[in-house]
This record gives C-alpha cells, structure tokens and sequence, in this order.
C-alpha cells in the first residue's frame, strides 16, 4: 500500500494564507513553510554566534519544515478566528493534534517514530520555541511586503505582530528586527544597489 504523507504535504501550496484579508501578492502554506524554516535557522544561528546560545538551528529548520503541516488536513483557519476565545482555540488545537496524528498514520511503520518529532515536536523545546517566533517573524514580514505597497490593510496586523516579538526572550529576534526587517520594503533595484 503506498504512503499518502509526501502526497498529502505537497498540498500545502494549494493552501492560502490571509484568507480575511486583501492580499496584493498571494502566499502559500509551502512558501510559508520555507520562509520560516530560514528564519528559524537564522534565529538559531543569530542565537549561537552572537548571543552565546546553544541552539541546534537544523533541527529548528526541520521543525519548521513541518510545522503547518496539519493544514493539508484542515486549511488554514486565520488567526483573528483561531484565537477569538479559549474554547475556539482549545478546539483548533484539538483538531490540528488529530488532523497530525491522521498524517503520522499515512507513514509505513518503520517510518513513524523517526517523524513524530518532525510533525508533532516537544513543544517545550527551545527549537520549537525559536520556530514560533519565526513564524511570526514570516507574518511580519508579509505585513511589512504589504504595507511597502501602501495596502493599509495590514497596518493593524504589523502592529500587533511587530509588539508581540518585541517582547520575545530570545535576542536574536531583536537583531533580526533591526539587521534584516527593513530590507524587506526596499524594491529589486535597491536590493541590488
């Protein structure tokens, strides 16, 4: 019987994100995936290099790999509605550990154990951890691509987004704030100047 689980993760580019909102250029969960997976690595690697940290930045890249991957089973539900209330959430949570569970049950058994870390980590693990703020980091970088085109839309979304990371533990958030954030609003010519 073939396995499903490679099939059912290449769906994730036919998922878009920011469903609610107006969107001058469309994202999908596999270009979101990639995006956090670097920046969780260069999280981890910020963390280790400049801050003294002893973080493990392939296995947070990997973490990250995986980490919407319970959206090929249930979409991606917006956040605004995702955490409208505890009951909402708990349920989403409850949910997206299941929709999980039914990916791991499409793997050959040899296969299992090796990917459970990958689609369902330690969430008490500092990998996992940076990988949250890196997902984050990718929802402020959408909203300052959005914003450099003058849709208003994402202002309030930058805010919030912006005040949550800087109130992150980890430093490397912070550098990566003020090192790599701005270039995201510059145009090709000014990249490449």
């Amino acid at each position: 019987m073939p396995s499903k689980f490679f099939a059912f993760l290449d769906r994730m580019k036919l998922i878009d994100r920011w469903a609610l909102m107006r969107n001058t250029t469309t994202e999908d969960v596999a270009q979101h995936t990639m995006q956090v997976a670097m920046i969780a690595h260069a999280l981890c690697i910020i963390e280790n290099s400049v801050f003294g940290g002893d973080l493990d930045a392939n296995k947070a890249a990997v973490i990250a790999l995986y980490h919407e991957s319970a959206e090929v089973v249930t979409g991606d539900l917006p956040t605004p509605v995702k955490y409208y209330d505890e009951s909402i959430n708990k349920a989403y949570k409850n949910i997206e550990r299941r929709a999980e569970q039914k990916l791991l049950d499409t793997l050959p058994d040899e296969l299992k154990d090796a990917f459970k870390p990958c689609v369902q980590p330690d969430k008490n693990c500092a990998e996992y951890k940076i990988v949250k703020r890196a997902d984050k980091m990718s929802a402020l970088i959408k909203c300052v691509e959005e914003l450099a085109v003058h849709n208003v839309e994402f202002s309030n979304a930058y805010e919030i987004t912006k005040k949550e990371l800087e109130t992150s533990p980890e430093k490397s958030v912070g550098y990566f704030i003020d090192v790599f954030l701005p270039a995201y609003s510059m145009s090709l010519d000014n990249l490449l100047d």
